[in-house]
Parts: structure tokens; sequence; C-alpha cells
């Protein structure tokens, strides 16, 4: 599971970031470029924050909920947003599928790296 969860983490950080590398080839307003590239900017976020996570969630208890908090808000925002934009099914399903597996691992413990807390 940890090894899922750092590659579940991974992936985000980079799609986010092809995300924002996508929004200069877009043939759009620059008003709305720059919401793309702000999404790309959340995506990353979240990436980032479930690698913290991963390492750390289980004895930072404010930093595992935000984490499972940012999941949630993301999952529905980017089933509303493929809604919306008219994104193509194989788009829809490989964004949920990676945020929902990110939502999954992030609620389960043995996905954790830290799973005890700290000796000392």
């Amino acid at each position: 599971m940890k090894t899922l969860y750092a590659i579940s983490a991974i992936v985000t950080l980079a799609l986010g970031l092809l995300h924002m590398a996508t929004t200069f080839s877009l043939s759009s307003t620059p008003s709305a470029k720059v919401w793309f590239f702000g999404a790309g900017i959340a995506i990353a976020l979240g990436g980032v924050l479930n690698l913290l996570n991963r390492q750390y969630g289980q004895t930072a208890f404010g930093l595992r909920a935000a984490c499972i908090a940012a999941n949630v808000l993301m999952l529905c925002y980017a089933a509303i947003a493929g809604h919306v934009t008219g994104a193509g099914a194989a788009e829809q399903f490989v964004m949920l599928t990676l945020l929902s597996s990110a939502l999954i691992l992030s609620i389960m413990p043995s996905a954790s790296v830290n799973t005890h807390a700290p000796q000392g």
C-alpha cells in the first residue's frame, strides 16, 4: 500500500505539472488560461500534500485531516469540471480514478510510512 500511495501521489503531482505546462498551448482567452494554470497548481499541490501525508500523516493529525479534505474537494471539483468542460470519457476516467485512489489511500493507515507514534 505504501508504494501504491507513493505512485498515486507522484502521478498526481506529475499530472498537475503537465496541466500547467499545457496551458501555453491552449487557444483560449488569457483569463481561461489563468484558471487552467491555477487548476494545475491545485492538482500538483494535492500530489505534494499526499506525499507529505504518506510520510508524516500518522503522527500529524492536522496534516492527515487536511489531506483527506483536499482529496475529497479535488475529486468533487474534477467530477464537476469534467462534466462542465465536456472532457472525454477517458479523460474523466483517468482523473477520477487517480483522485479516488489518492482519497482511499490517504484514509488507510497501512498506506503511510510511519504507522506508529514516534518513540522517545
